[in-house]
C-alpha cells in the first residue's frame, strides 16, 4: 500500500507568546470583516423611520442641547469661536470614540454564540467595529464640514492652518485608544459582569474630563498639565486647532498620546489573545 500524505487546507496552532497577531490569517479572512461591517452599518437603523438620517440627527440634537445648556445658561467660553463649530469640532471626535469603545468591550459577551461554534481571528470583530463605526464618523463630519463652510464665508473667526493635516493621524489615534481600552474591558467583563455597568458609568464621565464642551485654554497651566494625562485631551485640542486655528497645540502633548496609544494596544492585544483560549469556560 502507498502511503498517501494528506494536504490541509487549515492548520490551526497555538500562538507562541501573547503578543503574536496573525496578519495574513486576518487578511484571508478580510471577506468576513467586510461582512460584520455592512452588518453593522445596515443593522443600526434597520426598522427605524428615518434610517441613516440619524447619523446626522443625534449631533445636531447633542449640538443643540449643548448651546442652550452650556453655552446660554452655563456661559462656557468657546474661545470666540461660533457655537456650532466648536460644540462640533468635540462631538465628531468623542463620537467616534465612545461608539468604538462601547461596542467593543462587549466583544466576548455579545459574540459567545458564534465563538463557540467557529473558527476565526476573533480581533475580525473588535477591528470591524472600529471600521464601521469610521463609516459613521464620516457622515457626521459631512454635517461639520456643511456647517464649517457656512461660517467660514460668513467671516467667523476661523482659521485653518497645515496642523489639519494630522486628522488622519489623529483617528488613527482615537481608533487605537478605543480598540486597545475595548478588548481590554472586553476581556476583563468576561469574568467579572459587573465591570460593565461601572465601565458605562466611566465613559459618561470620561467625556467631561476631555475638552469636547470646553476649550483647554480656559484652565490654568497646572490643570492644563493634570487633563493632558488624558491621551483624549491632545487629540481632540489639535484637530479643533488645525480646523478652527484656535486651541492649544503641543507636539509633546501629542506625542505622549501616541505613546499612551501602543502601550494600550500591547497590553490590550496580550490580555485578549490570553483570554480568547478559556473565555467560553466563563462566559
Amino acid at each position: 500500500m502507498e502511503n498517501t500524505q494528506q494536504e490541509w487546507t487549515t492548520v490551526i496552532k497555538p500562538k507562541g507568546h501573547l503578543l503574536d497577531i496573525d496578519f495574513k490569517e486576518i487578511w484571508r479572512y478580510r471577506d468576513l470583516w467586510q461582512m460584520y461591517v455592512k452588518r453593522d452599518i445596515i443593522t443600526s437603523y434597520k426598522q427605524t423611520i428615518l434610517g441613516p438620517l440619524w447619523f446626522f440627527i443625534q449631533p445636531a440634537m447633542t449640538t443643540i442641547m449643548y448651546m442652550l445648556v452650556f453655552g446660554k445658561i452655563a456661559k462656557i467660553s468657546t474661545d470666540g469661536l461660533p457655537q456650532p463649530l466648536f460644540y462640533l469640532a468635540g462631538i465628531c471626535m468623542w463620537n467616534y470614540f465612545s461608539e468604538c469603545l462601547n461596542r467593543t468591550s462587549n466583544t466576548f459577551t455579545n459574540n459567545a454564540d458564534i465563538f463557540g461554534k467557529v473558527y476565526f481571528p476573533r480581533l475580525i470583530v473588535p477591528l470591524s467595529t472600529v471600521t464601521s463605526s469610521l463609516i459613521r464618523m464620516g457622515i457626521q463630519l459631512s454635517l461639520f464640514i456643511a456647517v464649517y463652510l457656512f461660517f467660514f464665508f460668513s467671516g467667523a473667526n476661523i482659521h485653518p492652518n497645515e496642523y489639519l493635516l494630522l486628522f488622519p493621524f489623529l483617528v488613527v489615534m482615537l481608533a487605537g485608544l478605543s480598540l486597545g481600552f475595548g478588548i481590554l474591558i472586553s476581556s476583563l467583563t468576561t469574568k467579572y459582569r459587573d465591570l460593565t455597568l461601572l465601565f458605562g458609568f466611566i465613559v459618561q464621565l470620561w467625556m467631561y474630563a476631555t475638552p469636547v464642551i470646553y476649550p483647554l485654554s480656559m484652565m490654568s497651566e497646572k490643570k492644563q498639565w493634570i487633563m493632558a494625562l488624558n491621551p483624549l485631551t491632545s487629540i481632540v485640542e489639535t484637530f479643533k486647532y488645525g480646523a478652527l486655528g484656535i486651541g492649544t497645540f503641543s507636539w509633546s502633548m501629542l506625542t505622549y498620546s501616541f505613546g499612551f496609544m501602543l502601550v494600550l494596544l500591547a497590553v490590550g492585544i496580550v490580555v485578549f489573545n490570553k483570554v480568547q483560549k478559556s473565555f467560553m469556560d466563563t462566559v
